[in-house]
């Protein structure tokens, strides 16, 4: 049975570091109704995180094929790696009354506003440079070579926050999921 209310899609996006999957986990445990839709990469999985779960994980070839086939909402290449978002999966959940949210680049926060002009859209952003250094560091997942290449991306991807709805700093976990709440829930 399809629920009646008027389904809302949330964009989030941050440099990588800034925080912003624990930030979705927090706001997916606060709000029944929100779902995340997740995104397939090419990148390989990180230490526990589960196919189908955090990611899809696919081969290029197999990424490829589903571009050839308009399967993605949106897609980029980020860190050497593809991205992409379903087309079917978001637009599913969508039409069934369920508040969407998108984990993405500003790559791809760009081609979806374009395609959902009323989405909100929210930047994360690091209390500081050397500050999201440190969380990459910490989070142990990457070598100090692909830490480097993030930060290089990181002020190309924090020049972009000004083309958001909302921008955050994320200095402190539940005052920043606070704020999503107050967005979200406005």
């Amino acid at each position: 049975m399809k629920n009646n209310k008027l389904a809302k899609l949330y964009i989030i996006s941050a440099a990588s570091g800034a925080g912003k999957t624990t930030i979705v986990k927090e706001l997916l445990d606060k709000i029944s109704t929100l779902r995340v839709s997740v995104s397939h990469t090419t990148r390989p999985p990180r230490p526990l995180e589960k196919n189908g779960k955090d990611y899809h994980f696919v081969s290029i070839e197999e990424f490829e094929g589903m571009i050839e086939d308009g399967l993605f909402l949106e897609y980029a290449v980020c860190h050497g790696n593809f991205y992409g978002t379903s087309k079917d999966s978001v637009l599913s959940l969508l039409e069934n009354g369920k508040d969407v949210i998108l984990e993405i680049d500003w790559q791809g926060a760009q081609s979806i506003k374009k395609l959902f002009p009323e989405a909100k859209s929210i930047f994360i952003m690091p209390p500081s440079l050397e500050t999201l250094r440190e969380r990459l560091i910490q989070r142990n997942q990457d070598s100090i070579e692909v830490i480097d290449s993030r930060m290089n991306a990181a002020e190309e991807e924090m020049s972009h926050a000004s083309e958001f709805d909302y921008v955050t700093i994320n200095n402190n976990l539940d005052e920043t999921v606070g704020q999503l709440l107050q967005i979200i829930n406005h």
